[in-house]
């Protein structure tokens, strides 16, 4: 048996979880720049709130109807998602992050010891909304293909209190038949209207189909959902997860830069960001792409991008930003209103088989850097930077809704009184 557990809303729930006054309040969470809104929670999606729509369309009609608005803040989302995660490990033997707010889970050895999947499920969700504050939708299916399936009928159709599970025919034919078949994983909207050509609009229709005319009118993915929603499990995951092949950071600024230094603190932060990357999943950079460019939009158009290569691949913050400074002069032009910049390591290597060169300069030690990454996990990131990111707030991300780090921050700690 699997599972999927997916948060309801994560970005709008989260926003909950240490504001209480909110809880009973229609929500929604801006992406980058406080440009579009990426969650809406379902008291938000009562009024009829569309995902994807610029703010500043619908900034009055928020207003009126009393809506919370907040800025995305990751350092929150990131937190609540690792304690959310660690969570539910606790209730499988096997366990795949697929995304910040969704985990496959299998029960390799648990079968025999669980004979109530339902029961087990708001389990789940109950140590996980005690733990965390978070509310969560379950689905048990045979294969991951059907998890999935079952964690929508908890979440979005009618009968289903927040956990579903698929684990016989005739409950599999009765969620399957209530799905769009672009509600099936894997069924995009441009796949989902050629199938619609064919005639093909629910989920039970395509389980129906012979999986090997699937196969050569469409693909082996396709062969394989249709496989799996018939109960024969084809999709697997990795018992460890495999590292990165490339680490990127970029971000557009919150307004535009135009002078030398600026564009130089906004690309070593970047250069930090991916460094600090590297060093979690234990990789080094080889070769690193450093770009700078103006909007799209704009009547000339400036774009820029160089490839720094290490003579010894590394991970070290301060190595990266003298790469940054070396190529910097190459990327800036003056008069470019600058829109974006980002920093992308894109050959990486394993920092266990990494080959030493005898007449390579000195490298900084890695003690070093962990040291830096030590204070930044014991006081919150932030405390410990490089002198090059500087302090400039000008270039970072415009976020003006944006709510405390109560997790990350020591100033922004929830303080209770007795």
């Amino acid at each position: 048996m699997y599972a999927l557990v997916d948060a309801v809303s994560f970005y709008a729930s989260a926003e909950k979880v240490f504001d209480p006054s909110i809880r009973n309040k229609p929500v929604v969470v801006l992406t980058n720049n406080d440009g579009c809104i990426c969650a809406v929670c379902p008291i938000a999606r009562r009024l009829g709130i569309p995902k994807f729509k610029p703010y500043f369309q619908i900034k009055y009609f928020l207003e009126k109807h009393g809506v919370v608005v907040r800025s995305s803040n990751y350092e929150l989302y990131a937190d609540l998602s690792e304690r959310m995660m660690n969570v539910m490990a606790r209730y499988c033997d096997n366990q795949y992050i697929y995304s910040i707010d969704e985990s496959f889970l299998a029960f390799k050895n648990y079968g025999s010891m669980i004979n109530d999947w339902h029961k087990y499920g708001h389990e789940i969700r109950k140590a996980i909304w005690k733990e965390t504050r978070l509310p969560v939708g379950v689905g048990f299916g045979t294969t991951p293909t059907l998890a999935k399936a079952a964690n929508h009928a908890a979440k979005k159709l009618t009968g289903f209190n927040g956990v579903a599970v698929i684990g016989d025919n005739q409950s599999r034919m009765e969620i399957l038949k209530r799905m769009c078949v672009t509600d099936v994983w894997g069924i995009g909207n441009r796949l989902g209207k050629k199938l619609n050509l064919l005639g093909i609009n629910t989920a039970e229709q395509l389980a129906q189909q012979s999986a090997k005319d699937m196969r050569k009118q469409f693909s082996v993915v396709v062969e394989r959902t249709v496989n799996e929603l018939n109960g024969i499990a084809c999709l697997s995951w990795d018992e460890i997860k495999a590292p990165k092949k490339e680490i990127f950071s970029t971000r557009s600024f919150g307004q535009r830069i135009t002078d030398h230094q600026a564009l130089m603190f906004a690309l070593v932060t970047h250069g930090a960001i991916v460094a600090k990357k590297l060093r979690q999943q234990q990789s080094l950079v080889k070769r690193l792409l450093i770009f700078a460019a103006s909007s799209p939009h704009d009547n000339q158009y400036y774009k820029k991008s160089l490839i720094y290569e290490f003579p010894l691949a590394t991970n070290s913050s301060s190595q990266i930003a003298s790469a940054i400074g070396l190529v910097l002069q190459e990327i800036f032009q003056s008069g470019v209103y600058f829109y974006r910049c980002g920093v992308g390591a894109i050959a990486l290597q394993d920092q266990q088989y990494q080959q030493p060169d005898l007449f390579a300069p000195t490298q900084p030690s890695p003690l070093i850097m962990k040291c830096f990454d030590g204070v930044n996990h014991r006081y919150g990131q932030g405390t410990m930077t490089l002198a090059s990111e500087g302090k400039a707030e000008r270039w970072q991300m415009r976020r003006h809704f944006l709510s405390p780090q109560y997790t990350s921050s020591w100033r922004d700690i929830p303080k209770i009184s007795c």
